[in-house]
């Protein structure tokens, strides 16, 4: 496909490191001239230097005939702009980077009238994850499919974990709970595993399940820790901060947000009758003492400063805070922190890149006709979660799992069927039938059909 990217900045080099890694014809636009030499020495990209809200730029980078112009400046309204005229100049799809709460409100409004096929505000995304990850003890990464009804979530395999050792047969008749371990991560090697497969300490596994039968699955498991996060210590007032509080108020939590701007510290007071704001340094060890670090069930840090939050966390985790999550846009420094001595890291520039990256791979996947719901790329991008609407007719449908056993491709699970109101984790006497969406899991990149897990045609 031919893609657009207005802004050469961290998200912009990101998406188009990935999507030229991928093969696609990428055309990046900025208008300083030292960031596109630093790009065209990393990238195969073709590079136009300028404004890219002048349609003169777009038209030069070749707008009118893009699958998708992306415009992710640092600015919003740049950003809308840029969308607005490549949707004039006649690309398929445009999707904006948008931060300012009160634009976030009235996109859906704005939407059509702009052109835009997705809005994406980072602050907003990188707090729904920090609440999906405070929901299940452990996870590193949660992804859902089927409208939120199907979960993917990544965890490791601490010391001590009751799972060692066992084949997933093993795991599966001891706790009769309906999941499906569809991938391992063991060191540098990614794994769709069998049943005879045995977990060793320090995996990294991929489950799929339905949200109650996760929820069970944890408790099982990890009957030790907190079942639920009640309270939540968020060091820095941030944008993040006010989207996790409101996410978070929703199901009874309590919220603690220390501040050190005095301003912002009343303005978030004034925005959250919910939560406890205190005007203070987030880096003071004794005010997060005096404010009860040690107690609450989850810190999170999301100050402007990474080394602060990377600090802030480790001091938490040493206090016997529950779960500590980070916010870290450098990567480079992750790689400074002890494993486990905190318990997730996120970017919210990552994750803005990363949908970007979904919705373009779902577009990929999805010439007319394509029966593609949802794409996620799982570890580095080894690795692909589909979801496939099982339309029309196809000798496929209808027959046990295991009677198709021998025609799938390798490294390649039937993770999850959803149909209408059952989620099954499918065994080999369940079947596919028109109208469900079923889950893939694959190491096979670039299926573009439901039928593309067969390597042989069906009579």
């Amino acid at each position: 496909m031919k893609i657009i990217i207005v802004g050469g900045g961290k998200v912009g080099h990101q998406i188009g490191k990935k999507l030229t890694n991928e093969k696609h014809d990428v055309v990046i636009i900025d208008d300083d001239p030292d960031v596109l030499a630093r790009i065209s020495d990393e990238m195969d990209v073709f590079c136009v230097e300028g404004n890219g809200a002048d349609y003169k730029v777009q038209s030069e980078a070749g707008a009118g005939s893009a699958d998708i112009l992306v415009a992710a400046t640092a600015h919003d309204e740049i950003n809308m702009l840029c969308c607005l005229i490549a949707h004039k100049l006649g690309a398929k799809h445009t999707i904006a980077r948008v931060r300012d709460p009160e634009y976030t409100v009235q996109l859906d409004f704005l939407k059509d009238e702009l052109g835009l096929s997705m809005a994406i505000n980072p602050e907003l995304a990188a707090a729904d994850e920090i609440a999906r990850l405070l929901r299940i003890p452990s996870a590193l990464n949660v992804e859902l499919f089927a409208r939120g009804r199907v979960e993917l979530v990544e965890f490791r395999i601490g010391e001590g974990n009751p799972l060692i050792g066992l084949s997933l047969m093993q795991i599966y008749k001891k706790y009769q709970i309906k999941i499906l371990i569809c991938a391992v991560q063991r060191g540098a090697e990614v794994i769709i595993p069998n049943g005879e497969f045995e977990l060793e300490q320090g995996d990294r596994l991929h489950i799929t399940a339905s949200h109650e039968e996760m929820a069970r699955f944890f408790r099982t498991v990890y009957p030790d820790k907190k079942r639920k996060v009640k309270t939540v210590m968020v060091c820095g007032g941030s944008r993040i901060a006010y989207y996790l509080s409101l996410a978070l108020s929703k199901v009874g939590v309590q919220v603690k947000i220390i501040e050190s701007n005095a301003r912002r510290a009343e303005q978030l007071s004034e925005d959250l009758d919910s939560a406890l704001i205190i005007c203070g340094d987030s880096t003071d060890h004794d005010l997060l003492i005096q404010e009860g670090i040690n107690s609450v069930d989850a810190f999170v840090s999301l100050t402007g400063m990474d080394e602060n939050n990377i600090i802030s966390g480790l001091f938490a985790k040493w206090q016997g805070a529950g779960r500590v999550i980070a916010k870290v846009n450098n990567e480079g420094l992750c790689s400074i922190v002890p494993e486990n001595e905190l318990d997730c890291i996120i970017s919210p520039k990552t994750i803005t890149a990363n949908q970007i990256l979904t919705f373009v791979r779902a577009m990929d996947c999805s010439p007319e006709g394509s029966n593609v719901e949802t794409v996620h790329q799982m570890v580095g991008g080894k690795i692909e979660a589909i979801e496939f609407s099982a339309k029309g007719n196809h000798p496929m449908y209808g027959r046990p799992l295991k009677e198709l056993k021998r025609s799938l491709h390798k490294d390649l699970l039937i993770a999850c069927i959803v149909r209408g109101e059952k989620t099954i984790i499918p065994g080999g006497d369940d079947c596919i039938k028109a109208g469900d969406q079923v889950i893939v899991v694959t190491k096979h990149i670039l299926f573009n059909d439901l039928t593309d897990v067969l390597t042989e045609n069906l009579q």
